[in-house]
Parts: structure tokens; sequence; C-alpha cells
């Protein structure tokens, strides 16, 4: 049974490993955005090359970060876990010495693999390890602090530009990688002991062959292959109902609340990653900022998820998740459409200071009651299910955006490089998250409710010490 606590050390530590892994997945999926102006002009990339560089990891993290959670419920979590921190700092590397933008969107999807081993192991394992009245501020402590390496990742890249070159946003994960596995001794193994042995293989190709298809003809405008990408898609979901170990048991959507706060997750998701990575090229590319400076203009929000995530998971057992996943994304909405003021004669205080930090108090709202009510939809011994659809859903919301963004603002193939094209492209895009995050608001008001305490239906994870 679930035994740790937050006041003992193996407990702190435990979260100490966990934090450091999915924020290293975090900061990967945001840090390369900084560095994406000096990879085009070092490799040419240009901007389908550029858009690959961000979706070949987001493909390959969403595509499979299922199967990571079904690996670990299944064969042990923390084994899971570590084997994907080793997978992903091996990939990093890879990166890191790229000699071409081919190479560098090939190593990007081996990096996403990694990912997807270790980031729902890192929820699952918080979800099994620790005892129920400390699990909400663990889960709490892990949100923030990811949250965190999420939007730090464009300053640490600007510093990392200005000290170095792009490479080294890839090389910085190896050190981060071994401070976790050195973590990593004292996570309990926990496992679904009920879970089947068997892969459901079919699915997983399913999954991968269906996104790749639809973000490649999302990204290349061509409507004939986002159609096979749909048609597998929806091969994948008739797999899983009919597979005897299917890798999601689409059991779990049974629930109203699971469901709900799933589609919130897909719209707030795609507002966050597109938002960050149009700024800070916007600001590099239309206002002239350096790297270092556009990193920094999402400190504010770093600051704002470091103080107030503890108190959004308090705030949230207390009140319920409505509230929160209410009237965070409808704040972020505001900030979003403040953005779009930023051109050429932006003031950084009014334009880009201000709305960070509405957009940083609103995501901080939102980010833990979402976690906590997905994770507390389902038994406990579902825990890395739950977790790998709901990264799943978060990457794959990401992914599309960035994908299907270019194509709604009619940016063309070097229009990242032009000013004048950028940003009216820009405005666009900018308005379109704000619709994205109104409608995760308006929706959270309707469908989202605190879950019903669970019946004792499933075997929580067996410890074995």
């Amino acid at each position: 049974m679930s035994t740790l606590t937050l006041h003992e050390p193996r407990g702190r530590w435990v979260l100490a490993a966990t934090i450091a892994a999915s924020g290293m997945a975090l900061l990967d999926g945001t840090i390369v955005n900084i560095a994406l102006p000096a990879i085009d002009a070092d490799l040419d990339a240009g901007t389908a090359g550029l858009t690959w560089t961000v979706n070949a990891y987001t493909l390959t993290l969403a595509a499979l970060i299922l199967l990571g959670g079904s690996l670990g419920d299944r064969f042990g979590r923390r084994r899971v876990f570590t084997l994907g921190v080793l997978w992903f700092a091996a990939a990093s590397l890879l990166c890191g010495v790229a000699p071409s933008v081919g190479w560098l969107v090939g190593a990007r999807a081996l990096q996403g693999v990694g990912g997807a081993l270790m980031t729902p192991g890192s929820l699952s394992i918080l979800q099994a390890s620790f005892r129920h009245e400390d699990r909400s501020r663990a889960i709490g402590i892990w949100s923030g602090f990811g949250g965190i390496a999420a939007v730090i990742g464009p300053l640490l890249g600007g510093w990392l530009l200005a000290v170095g070159s792009w490479r080294l946003v890839f090389l910085v994960n190896l050190p981060v990688a071994a401070v976790v596995l050195f973590l990593a001794r004292h996570i309990p193994e926990t496992r679904d002991e009920e879970a089947s042995q068997h892969l459901d293989l079919p699915g997983v190709v399913f999954a991968v062959l269906g996104l790749g298809a639809l973000t490649y003809g999302l990204t290349d405008g061509s409507v004939s292959i986002a159609l096979v990408g749909v048609a597998l898609l929806v091969g994948f979901v008739v797999r899983e109902s009919r597979s005897p170990a299917p890798m999601l048991p689409l059991g779990v959507f049974k629930s109203r609340v699971f469901s709900a706060t799933n589609v919130v997750t897909f719209l707030v998701y795609a507002a966050l990653g597109s938002m960050i990575l149009w700024l800070v090229i916007t600001l590099q590319v239309v206002a002239g900022v350096s790297p270092m400076k556009s990193g920094l203009a999402l400190v504010p929000l770093t600051v704002c998820m470091l103080l107030f995530s503890p108190l959004a998971g308090a705030v949230s057992d207390k009140l319920g998740p409505t509230v929160p996943m209410t009237v965070g994304p409808l704040i972020m909405a505001a900030s979003v459409a403040a953005f779009s003021r930023v051109d050429a004669d932006t003031s950084y205080l009014v334009d880009v200071f201000v709305p960070a930090i509405v957009f940083g108090l609103g995501l901080t709202a939102t980010v833990t009651p979402l976690t906590a009510t997905v994770l507390a939809a389902v038994p406990d011994h579902q825990a890395g299910i739950a977790s790998g659809v709901n990264n799943a859903v978060a990457r794959t919301g990401g992914l599309l955006a960035v994908a299907v963004l270019p194509l709604i603002t009619g940016i063309g193939a070097d229009g990242f490089d032009d000013a004048a094209t950028l940003r009216p492209a820009f405005v666009i895009a900018m308005w379109t998250c704000a619709s994205l995050l109104t409608a995760g608001g308006l929706l959270s008001a309707v469908f989202v409710r605190r879950p019903e305490p669970l019946a004792s239906g499933g075997v929580r994870p067996r410890v074995v010490e």
C-alpha cells in the first residue's frame, strides 16, 4: 500500500526525482523554442524544418506516452522511469551534435520516446507511493515545479545561447539526467498486479502513424494525408475497444469528469505550447529583442508557479476543481489577447511583463486542480493509465496547434524570418490561443466537478521495497 509521507527524507527524495525528470521533459518542450532562430541560421531549417524540430519531439511523446504509462503499470514504474531517463539523455546527446536539420529532427523524435517512458511514471509514482493524506500536496508541488520547467525553458535557452550555442540547450540535459538517476534509488517499485503482460503493439502502430500523418498533413497543408491520419486514429479507437489488453482502456472515459477534464487539458495545452513558441520567436524577429531578454519575458510565469502552486492545490482541495479550472483559463485568455500587442515598438512593461504575470496566475490556478482531478477520477491501480492519457492529450493539443497555426495564420515557408510577415500572423495566432483558453474555461464551468469518492473496486499498487 502507499506509505510514503512528505515529512520523511525518502518521500522528499522521491518527490525530487519525479520533479527533476518531468521538469527535464517539459523543459525540452520549451527551451528549444528560444533557440529556433539560431538553429535556422546554422542549419538552414526554414519554417517547415523549425516546425518539425518542435513537433518531432511532441509527436513521439504524445503517441507513445500511453505505452509508457502502461509499461510502468505492468513491469514496474521505477524500472521504466529509469529506462526513460537513460534513453532521453542519449537522444539529447544526439541532438547536441546534429550536423543537419534532418539529423536533429530524427534525434528529437528519439527524445520523445524517452520522454514517453519517464513522464507518465513521474506522476503515477507519486500517486502510488504516497499515502492519501499527502498525495494532493505532493502533486501540487510536482505541478508547480514542473510548470516552472516549462516556462523557464526560454530563459535558460537564452542564457545558453548567450554563453555558447544552440547545441547547449540539448547537452544541458546530460547532467540533469545524472542527478535524476542518482535520486531514483529512493523510489519504491510499484506496479499494477492485475495488468496484462501482453503489449498492444497494433495500438501503438495506429497511434504513431495516425498522429504522424495528421501532423504532417496539417504542417504540409495536405488534406488527403490529414484524412489518412484521422482514419488511422479512428482505427486506433476501434482497436482499443476490441483488444483483450488495450494500451488505452476506453472504460476510463466512462467517468464524465475524467473525459471533460481531458478535453480542457487539450485546449489549455494547445494554447500554452503555441503561445510560448510564437511569443519568443516574435520578440526576437519583430521586436528585435535578444534571446536572453526574450527568455526573461516569461520569468513572471515562473515566479507565479513557484509561489502559488501549493496554495492552488490547497484551494482546489477546499473548493473543488470547478472554480479554479473555470477562472484560470479565462484569466490566461485575457493575457494572451494582450500579448497580441507585441510589435516593433513594444513596451516590455505594458505588453509583456503585466500580461505574463496575469498568465502565470491563471496557469497556476489551472494546472494543479486539473492534474489532481484527472487522477482522482480513476482507481489508484489505473494511475499510470490516467497519467498517460492526460499527458498524451496535453502533448497532442500542443502538437496539433503548433502544426496548424502556420496554416491558419498564412505564414509562408520563410515567415518566421520576416518581421513584416510574422507580425500579422502572430496577432492571429494569439487570438486563436485566447479562443482555445476561453473554450476551456467555459467547458470547465459546465462539466468539471469534484470526482465522487471511488468505490473499492481495484487493488492498490503493491509497493516492493
